[in-house]
Order: C-alpha cells, then sequence, then structure tokens
C-alpha cells in the first residue's frame, strides 16, 4: 500500500504535532518511507507548500526529488475522470473551478492511477460552496484516511533515545 499526503499533512505537522524543531523523528520517517517508495506526494502540493517561504518550504527543497513526483501527462484519462465526477456533482460553478485549478485535483488523478490511499486532515462536508478531498474520494471510490491512521497502520514508532 502506498499512501498520498495533502499540503495539509505537512503544514499541520509542522505547525501543531510534529514541529521540524522538535519532533525531527516525524520528517526523518516520511523520508525513510518516501525512499522506500510507500509515501509521497506531488509537484503541485510541493508548490503549496513552497508558496509559504518557511523552514517547511525549506525542507520540502531538500527532501523533493524523494518525496515529491512529477505529474506526468499519463494522467490525463484520470484528469478526466475526476473533472467529470466534479462537474456532475451539485457545487457551485466556482468551487468546481477553484477544485480544477488546485493540488487537489492533481492528488486525486494520481490516486486513481495508483492506486493510493489519499491522506488528508480534511472531513467530508455537504457545502456546495467547496469541494473536499474525502467527498472526492467518496465519489471516484478512493481510498482515504487521515495522518494517524496512517501512522497506526504503518506501525511508525517515535521513541525517544537513551540520551533523551
Amino acid at each position: 500500500m502506498s499512501y498520498l499526503l495533502d499540503a495539509n499533512v505537512f503544514m499541520s505537522a509542522k505547525n501543531l504535532h510534529y514541529g521540524l524543531d522538535f519532533c525531527p523523528a516525524f520528517w526523518d520517517w516520511l523520508v525513510h518511507k518516501g525512499n522506500s517508495g510507500s509515501v509521497f506526494s506531488i509537484d503541485k502540493v510541493a508548490d503549496e507548500i513552497e508558496a509559504g517561504q518557511d523552514e517547511l518550504s525549506d525542507w520540502a527543497r531538500t527532501h523533493g526529488p524523494t518525496l515529491f513526483r512529477r505529474t506526468p501527462p499519463a494522467l490525463a484519462p484520470q484528469f478526466t475522470q475526476v473533472s467529470t465526477w466534479a462537474t456532475g456533482q451539485q457545487y457551485i460553478p466556482a468551487a468546481i473551478n477553484t477544485f480544477l485549478q488546485t493540488a487537489d485535483f492533481y492528488l486525486l488523478a494520481h490516486a486513481l492511477a495508483g492506486p493510493h490511499v489519499v491522506v488528508t486532515h480534511e472531513v467530508p462536508s455537504n457545502s456546495p460552496g467547496r469541494i473536499k478531498i474525502p467527498n472526492a474520494c467518496l465519489g471516484l471510490d478512493v481510498r482515504f484516511m487521515t495522518p494517524y491512521q496512517m501512522l497506526r497502520t504503518e506501525q511508525a514508532r517515535f521513541v525517544l533515545g537513551a540520551h533523551a
């Protein structure tokens, strides 16, 4: 099984529970799993992270080739599938247009091509004003979970060393 991480996984980790300054084990785990090919994200997510111009964007630049995969032209059928789903729902036109221009759209296309499990902090919502990743996953039959579910499934352990 491979996991495809949304931008909010990285951003929330940095800002909340797994700060780069006090929980390096989380970030080392991501790199390790990225090297094995089981955890990754995409170039459009990297672009969102880069826009922050902070320590996370520095970290992403350093680990980019391993964790952030390029979007190949071969995903055209998946892009069509995602856009067809989005336009066939009850979302307002602005929500659809926004979705089709964000990393979320690309993330779903990659997930369909995988198949990969999408990892996000987002929760389903019935708002016609915004397409949420979990709603798109449910509509496209793509599996999704929270970062905590991923960490538990993968039995990640962030244990203090003997010199803590």
